[in-house]
């Protein structure tokens, strides 16, 4: 039996990075990496990434602190001086409050440092451009820039790719996927504000909540509201 390339997954411990994860657990053995940046609901993605690393069975795992991103702040999701909004219109023309200056390429960094050193010919980012928030880091050629840093970056003999398994999907068929493989969605947080009942109410929540009602699949996490999508 060949034996599986290995990947590095990131994975934030929410919907879409876990079924990025059951994605390349088809094909890969798995290493996962979290970060923990100062957002709001750090724990509770903690939390979740380590129950959705244990469904999968995987036993070399890293967990990164990124206090930098914290102590620039910018972002509603890293300084509590800035409310996270409320029953706002998805609009992706516009870069909301929510975004994290230049959040992903901090977390690729972390993984393709990990990737060389593990031998790892792939990582992982379950980044969606196609029904997301509008953050500018999750634009497709945002990660095949990324790729050409790579490959000017590392050893001559170091070949790994970015692999955005999700980018293109609607939210809804990032459920369908996840269901059809699996995945353990009920054990994924996606909540900005709220890290003991998810607020349905801040921007993700909402992305989230109408994912499901669109896929026609329940959610299987709990809200403490939930408005119209």
């Amino acid at each position: 039996m060949t034996s599986k390339s290995k990947a590095v997954v990131l994975l934030s411990g929410g919907m879409d990075s876990c079924v990025a994860t059951a994605i390349a657990n088809e094909e890969h053995s798995l290493a996962v990496l979290h970060a923990s940046y100062g957002q709001r609901t750090e724990q509770r993605e903690r939390r979740a990434f380590d129950q959705i690393a244990d469904f999968y069975g995987v036993r070399e795992r890293l967990v990164v602190r990124l206090d930098s991103l914290a102590q620039i702040g910018g972002s509603a999701l890293t300084d509590r001086r800035i409310a996270v909004p409320e029953n706002v219109p998805n609009n992706s023309a516009t870069i909301p409050i929510t975004y994290v200056p230049f959040r992903n390429a901090h977390f690729l960094s972390a993984a393709v440092s990990w990737a060389e050193v593990i031998g790892a010919t792939a990582v992982y980012i379950g980044a969606v451009y196609e029904d997301s928030s509008g953050y500018p880091d999750c634009r497709p050629e945002y990660y095949e820039a990324f790729e050409e840093l790579i490959r000017v970056g590392t050893r001559p003999e170091t070949q790994i790719e970015i692999v955005t398994p999700v980018i293109h999907m609607h939210k809804s068929e990032i459920v369908r996927k996840g269901v059809e493989l699996r995945a353990p969605l009920e054990l994924t947080w996606s909540c900005y504000q709220s890290d003991d009942e998810a607020c349905g109410v801040c921007d993700s929540c909402r992305l989230r909540l109408r994912a499901f009602s669109q896929a026609r699949h329940t959610d299987p996490i709990a809200y403490k509201a939930q408005v119209a999508q």
